[in-house]
């Protein structure tokens, strides 16, 4: 038996209907995912706003192909098993095209075997240890440096400017803060500078006063901490409480005023010297967006602007490649240059860039930090 379809002016016409439903429905979904939730959830903040931003700028300018952008939120806490769950639920109930994420580089290491899998092109605007990109994943990205970049500018700092002798290193145990310590470390015994004492702590403690004491004993010229904020602003304030007046030096974890109400006020974080990428807010590229954001009472600092850069360089690589297919997204990404809110980008065939700009902050008594000159 065989069916017939009468072409009837009303059943065009319902068709017709159902098509531009279809066409005005179709959207390229992109996942967010980092730590929304937990002691790292500013970065979250940034990363939301600064993504936000970037799919309405290019939602109203017409999207991609014609298609509207659809961000979905993943919160991982920073927690490496949860991070896991977060990427399969992206993949298999949200459906993603994309994904620009995660923040720590223990949650990213992980959701990234899901993602590669999955043959889905992610960027990390914040993840810096160099094994995410090492792995031979073809459709994995970093808006931000790496750790071994960034522990040569801290070695070179701490040895050329503050001519430090004695030099203790501390890290939180995780995949970032031991790797960014690791990394300082090797750097500083390459220029001749050996630890004098080196150890870690555990992420969520916030008594280090014993610790203190030990490091005080070293009579060390600077101290070094790999991690982030929620456990470096206790170390530091308890060091400055024991006396312990050692210049303290940390990296990209704790680029953000937080650092400030972890530490229990400027007069604890004041001095502190700190490695970041060049300012974006500085960059001229970024001005019409960081007026934006300022317009709506939200200072883009930290990693907002990265998160931004990073949605548009998914923007342009689909927008290349004529749909949401990664791998000709990717392989265009590692050809060609991207316009960003941050300026030029380009990345090489493993997916990082290839220009790193680390430079060096200093804290100020205002609860500040500026880059040294």
């Amino acid at each position: 038996m065989s069916l017939t379809f009468i072409r009837t002016p009303i059943a065009l016409g319902l068709a017709s209907c159902l098509i531009t439903a279809f066409s005005a429905q179709a959207e390229i979904v992109i996942g967010v995912a980092g730590p929304f939730t937990g002691p790292n959830a500013t970065y979250g903040d940034q990363y939301w706003h600064g993504a936000t931003q970037a799919a309405n700028d290019i939602n109203a300018a017409g999207g991609i192909n014609g298609e509207k952008i659809k961000l979905v939120q993943g919160d991982d806490a920073c927690e490496p098993k949860q991070a896991v769950a977060v990427a399969n639920r992206l993949v298999d109930q949200e459906k993603v095209n994309a994904v620009v994420g995660h923040f720590c580089s223990s949650s990213t290491m992980p959701a990234s075997e899901v993602y590669n899998d999955a043959g889905i092109i992610a960027i990390t605007p914040g993840s810096t240890n160099p094994l995410i990109t090492e792995r031979g994943m073809s459709d994995m990205f970093r808006m931000c440096g790496r750790d071994d970049q960034q522990g040569q500018v801290a070695s070179d700092f701490i040895v050329d400017k503050l001519k430090a002798k004695r030099v203790v290193i501390i890290h939180d145990k995780d995949t970032y803060g031991q790797g960014l310590a690791d990394a300082t470390k090797a750097a500083l015994a390459k220029r001749g500078v050996k630890d004098v004492m080196y150890e870690g702590l555990s992420r969520g403690e916030k008594d280090f006063n014993a610790l203190v004491t030990k490091i005080g004993a070293q009579k060390p010229d600077v101290v070094f901490f790999g991690g982030c904020h929620p456990e470096g602003g206790p170390l530091v304030r308890q060091m400055r409480e024991q006396g312990v007046s050692a210049k303290f030096f940390s990296g990209d974890c704790i680029v953000n005023a937080e650092m400030v109400t972890a530490a229990g006020g400027p007069q604890y974080t004041n001095g502190i010297y700190m490695t970041f990428g060049q300012d974006p807010r500085l960059i001229p590229d970024g001005k019409a967006v960081i007026e934006a954001f300022r317009a709506n009472k939200f200072e883009p600092e930290g990693y907002t602007l990265y998160a931004y850069a990073s949605v548009q360089t998914i923007a342009a690589a689909f927008k290349a490649a004529g749909s949401t297919d990664s791998a000709k997204a990717s392989a265009w990404l590692k050809a060609n240059t991207v316009e960003t809110v941050m300026g030029k980008k380009s990345w090489d065939s493993k997916g990082d860039l290839k220009v790193s700009d680390y430079v060096v902050y200093e804290w100020d008594d205002k609860g500040a930090y500026k880059e040294v000159k």
